[in-house]
């Protein structure tokens, strides 16, 4: 729908205006992974089961992305625009779950609101990504994606750090009373709600969007698409003409993500038993861990938000496969140290490696993706890319619970390493991913 020689070079801050809506979106997707254990554990949550409980996430990314990135594709208003409705009503829903999170009175409805909360994300989320390759250029891509990952770093630095926040400078209790959830997370997960509805409209009402070249053929093709069979079909058929280097960069991913969500699940247990000396989720010290690894993935995040603006040089000089290859395997060795932590302080060294991975993941696999893929189907290839984030997670949903348990004895910090080897794993297939995107200038 959009020649890339019509794209105008968009200034800075212009490229500000519509990557800042990622800000609330990562602000509440940060809330989400670092303190879903501590409440689902919080709210008797076995370790053992964990990952089961996540499961409600990755799911819905399954079924929602692809189906968002359709209709965004076929979407269009002379003033909403294409993507921009569905950033508006994801941040809506999203907000309301982030509100809802902190009361949960049982677990059952923890996961239930996690089901909520992950599937408005992804509404507003999915769409951002076909965003930049709707309205950028091949030499503005990977520009653009690194600074959606600035403001995804500096969302997830300030979200991750807020039940510390609370508790150290506003006197907030960090306590579990009666088996609630402590007042720093419902807190927090009230601001998150603020903040997400608040950062995702200013990107809808500073940013605008390229208008279909033709918009009598895009008329025609809107009413040829209609219908739900229609949109099934279309969907389904769409993976057989998937191009070669989107299949290369989804196995990169199916071992990237394996390792991200080992993470993010596991290592309030780990932390919490190797550092702070308990594995009981209603005690103080379980608490303070819980508090503590949201500093240590504020540490990551923060990385991963100047990192971003380095690996376009990176790449320049060398190559986006090259830049991608390095972080990963920075990343993997540092999840794989985790092991040798026992001290507060030791334990931001490994999350330095892991923001410099987080980094690239966020930016390379989308700008060598998004070059590759065909203008008028952006939103539902990036969609049908996510199945390549959510099925490892699934996989990690199911699994993970039981090789914590039977294989790894109920280490998480074992865990923990294999995730770090899987993102070595993925590290190595990037070599073989072909790129052949016009150089960054």
């Amino acid at each position: 729908m959009h020649s890339h020689l019509r794209k105008p070079i968009l200034s800075f801050w212009q490229l500000w205006n519509m990557s800042f809506g990622f800000f609330g979106i990562q602000f509440g997707f940060a809330l989400q992974n670092a303190n879903t254990s501590r409440i689902f554990s919080t709210l008797g949550a076995d370790p053992d089961n964990l990952s089961l409980y996540w499961l409600a996430a990755p799911v819905t990314g399954l079924l929602v992305q692809p189906i968002i990135g359709y209709l965004s594709d076929n979407t269009w208003h002379p003033t909403w625009g294409r993507r921009r409705p569905f950033f508006f009503l994801g941040a809506l829903f999203a907000s309301i779950a982030l509100f809802l999170m902190p009361h949960s009175s049982a677990l059952w409805m923890a996961v239930a609101v996690l089901w909520m909360l992950d599937g408005a994300i992804n509404v507003s989320m999915e769409p951002f990504r076909a965003f930049v390759g709707d309205k950028l250029g091949p030499s503005q891509q990977t520009a653009g994606f690194a600074m959606q990952t600035f403001f995804i770093g500096w969302g997830a630095v300030i979200a991750s750090l807020l039940p510390t926040i609370f508790a150290d400078y506003m006197g907030v209790s960090n306590e579990s009373v009666a088996g609630a959830i402590p007042d720093t997370v419902r807190y927090s997960f009230y601001a998150g709600g603020a903040i997400y509805m608040s950062a995702v409209l200013w990107t809808v009402l500073t940013a605008q969007e390229l208008p279909p070249e033709d918009m009598e053929a895009f008329r025609a093709e809107q009413r040829r698409n209609q219908g739900l069979l229609h949109a099934i079909k279309e969907i389904l058929a769409g993976f057989a003409g998937m191009p070669k280097t989107m299949v290369q960069l989804a196995a990169v991913q199916f071992f990237t993500w394996i390792g991200l969500f080992a993470m993010w699940i596991y290592t309030n247990v780990a932390i919490g038993k190797n550092v702070f000396g308990t594995t009981d989720a209603q005690s103080a010290a379980f608490q303070a861990a819980g508090s503590h690894v949201g500093v240590m993935f504020a540490v990551y995040s923060g990385v991963a938000a100047l990192a971003a603006f380095v690996l376009p040089v990176l790449a320049r000089h060398t190559s986006r496969k090259f830049a991608h290859t390095l972080c990963l395997a920075i990343g993997g060795v540092s999840l794989i140290s985790l092991f040798a932590v026992h001290d507060v302080r030791m334990s931001y060294l490994p999350m330095v490696g892991v923001g410099i991975a987080w980094a690239s993941i966020l930016t390379m696999p989308y700008a060598i993706l998004a070059g590759a893929l065909p203008p008028k189907r952006m939103g539902y290839y990036m969609g049908v890319f996510n199945f390549f984030i959510v099925i490892p997670q699934i996989m990690s949903s199911l699994l993970l619970g039981f090789v914590t348990k039977y294989l790894f004895m109920g280490e998480a910090v074992k865990t923990l390493m294999l995730g770090g080897v899987c993102m070595l794993v993925a590290a190595i297939l990037t070599l073989a991913v072909q790129d052949n995107a016009a150089p960054e200038r």
